[in-house]
């Protein structure tokens, strides 16, 4: 799932302040190009955590309907508006790496040539799996 939002990004003297009005989010960088990586970063949290607790994610506001003029930051430096957009399933791959117990049944011979073998039997059946799925990390 792809998703996009405007940002306000304001420039002061001293970094690139960022507001994501749709999901409340405020944060900075030390430059436009940071500040852009700062957002991503922030997006893909919230919408990872609201997800993980079964919330509503929020549509995009059009940023024509966006009010610079009504930003966190207004008062701070010039600003602008831009749109800024995350990959929610490659951001949860990249970094939502809590592992999780699954009880897996297998014939005891296989288990015996897995053990013989040396194999992390968890580590080929993730292999497994993300090339079942044709994902990867």
């Amino acid at each position: 799932m792809k998703k996009v939002y405007p940002v306000i990004f304001t420039k002061t003297e001293e970094c690139i302040l960022a507001e994501v009005p749709d999901l409340e989010i405020l944060t900075e960088g030390k430059d436009l190009v940071n500040a852009i990586e700062m957002v991503r970063d922030a997006i893909g949290l919230t919408v990872i955590t609201m997800q993980d607790y079964g919330q509503k994610i929020p549509d995009s506001t059009p940023e024509t309907m966006i009010d610079m003029m009504q930003g966190t930051f207004v008062k701070d430096g010039k600003s602008m508006i831009s749109l800024v957009d995350v990959d929610v399933d490659a951001y949860r791959r990249k970094y939502d790496n809590k592992t999780v117990r699954r009880n897996v049944t297998l014939p005891n011979w296989l288990n015996i040539e897995a053990e013989k073998a040396h194999l992390n039997v968890s580590r080929v059946l993730q292999e497994a799996l993300m090339a079942r799925l044709g994902v990867s990390k």
